[in-house]
């Protein structure tokens, strides 16, 4: 096996070789994702966390948590209350694996 200094080519070399990482990196990756999306969402709606706490029903320190992309605990339903508060829509879809 050829060395390499590259850490994103060490990472997918280690990854291949372990299911396990694989999920927890694709876990992570999604959990990343929709924290994005629901403080663009936020942003892009002109509400502070506070005023989008409000809308929703909740408090500031939940939508904190759920713009922390450390966060594992997001669930639809909380999603659709902050779609509906920024007078938008939750979209799912599935698509095939990537292959590596």
């Amino acid at each position: 096996m050829k060395k390499t200094n590259d850490a994103l080519k060490i990472i997918k070399r280690m990854m291949k070789e372990d299911p396990e990482l694989q999920e927890m990196v694709r876990e992570s990756s999604i959990n990343a994702q929709v924290s994005q999306i629901i403080y663009d969402a936020r942003k892009q709606g002109g509400l502070t966390q506070q005023q989008l706490a409000a809308k929703v029903g909740t408090t500031q320190s939940v939508i904190a948590r759920l713009e922390d992309a450390d966060y594992e605990g997001h669930c639809l339903s909380i999603l659709a209350r902050i779609a509906a508060a920024l007078n938008q829509k939750v979209e799912i879809k599935m698509s095939p694996k990537e292959v590596a």
